[in-house]
């Protein structure tokens, strides 16, 4: 006869149904999870499209300005300043009296070579008289012939003497118009560094004063050897043309503004150009630069000699040029460049368009130079990429991101403008 033996259940066995239905509902979802993520979860980001553009090449440079000529007045002959005789400031001409030495010592200095000179033509005259009756004499063999030398020799030494006299009096008044500080060339003077009653020597340190002519300047540019050898390549490919006309160099003054005509400020400036010279011959060992010397009309007088300012030189132009905003650019840890750019996904338009989302990409850049806030694309982007200019530090490569297009890049429009206008397009 069978028995049955009552097994006691363990008090939780009910809730074990609903705990294998959580079980299989959370292997759902987990499956579920394998599509693409909510909306909720990508990053958004915003992206610039990369389009080519006409760029002129410019090289800007420091430069300081330097007179075209500069004359220091020293005085060549010793004594007490009696005048000043011209306006500190004010231009001057060549030859005009700027100081006057007293002259009294000088006076005397002339006329006792006068004199002497007068005494010297006396005794001459005296000696060719007597070397003419000595002649007649000894035709008739009345002296000998040892009086007829010395007479002749005495003769030689009077004219000799003449010679001298006047070589002393021509002295003497050379320095007496030395008291007579004139402009060696024309030119705007500087203040003066010695006034009435001072003592000047003709071996003295200090000028008196400088003359600058400045309706013409210098500009003295220093520049790195590599940007010198790609100018060099480019002079070489133009040929005379180069450094003159459209392609010479322009300034910007230290405050901002274009060296341009007064009253262009306002539209498009009227640049003043100036014709590049090679002034060095030699690089600078310690800082590898070149100095190059460039020459500027100045006719305003607006340039002054020191006065800072940058050189802008085209070198050439880009007709397909790729521009990318600085912001938009990154380096790793090697110091290499790179971009994220966003990949459109490969879905029908009408997806397309509902989801905008995109696939992020990581792309290695090498560029050439700035321009404005933008860096120029030397390899690595193409016409038509989409770079991220915002979000980058929520993007990541091979992931994806909700991408928006940037309203006509306005944040570099700016840039481009005042770029454009620098260069006078």
């Amino acid at each position: 006869m069978f028995r049955f033996i009552n097994i006691p259940v363990p008090r939780y066995s009910r809730f074990m149904p609903r705990l294998a239905a959580l079980l299989c509902l959370c292997m759902l979802q987990a499956g579920c999870n394998d599509g693409p993520p909510s909306m909720g979860e990508v990053p958004q980001v915003r992206y610039t499209t990369v389009a080519p553009e006409h760029l002129v090449l410019t090289s800007e440079l420091p430069g300081r300005v330097a007179a075209l000529v500069t004359a220091e007045v020293r005085p060549q002959v010793d004594g007490i300043i009696q005048q000043r005789l011209f306006e500190e400031g004010a231009p001057v001409t060549k030859g005009q009296v700027l100081y006057q030495i007293d002259p009294a010592a000088y006076e005397a200095a002339r006329n006792t070579a006068k004199a002497e000179l007068e005494e010297a033509l006396v005794h001459a005259a005296a000696q060719q008289k007597r070397e003419a009756r000595a002649r007649v004499l000894a035709k008739a063999n009345a002296v000998s012939q040892q009086e007829w030398d010395d007479t002749v020799a005495e003769h030689g030494k009077a004219k000799a003497r003449v010679a001298r006299a006047k070589a002393a009096l021509e002295t003497a008044e050379i320095n007496l118009n030395y008291t007579s500080i004139k402009a060696p060339v024309s030119g705007r003077i500087g203040r003066s560094a010695v006034t009435q009653g001072a003592l000047v020597t003709a071996n003295q340190t200090g000028p008196l004063a400088v003359i600058q002519q400045i309706n013409q300047v210098y500009v003295d540019i220093t520049q790195s050897n590599a940007s010198m050898l790609r100018l060099r390549r480019l002079a070489a490919a133009l040929g005379p043309a180069w450094g003159k006309g459209t392609t010479g160099a322009r300034l910007i003054l230290e405050d901002g503004t274009p060296y341009a005509v007064p009253g262009s400020e306002h539209g498009e400036p009227q640049w003043h150009k100036g014709d590049l010279l090679f002034a060095e011959i030699s690089v600078a060992q310690t800082t590898g630069s070149v100095s190059m010397r460039a020459l500027f009309p100045n006719p305003e007088g607006l340039l002054l000699p020191g006065m800072y300012a940058r050189v802008l030189i085209e070198e050439g132009s880009i007709e397909n040029a790729l521009l990318i905003p600085q912001r938009a650019v990154m380096a790793d840890g090697e110091g290499r460049h790179f971009v994220l750019t966003l990949q459109e996904p490969e879905t029908s338009a009408a997806a397309k368009s509902a989801a905008l989302l995109f696939t992020v990409q990581k792309k290695s850049v090498e560029l050439d130079r700035p321009f404005g806030n933008r860096w120029l694309v030397r390899s690595g982007l193409e016409a038509g990429d989409l770079v991220i200019v915002e979000g980058i530090q929520k993007a990541a490569a091979e992931g994806k991101a909700i991408g928006e297009q940037t309203p006509d890049d306005t944040q570099d429009s700016g840039a481009v403008q005042n770029s454009k206008k620098r260069d006078g397009r």
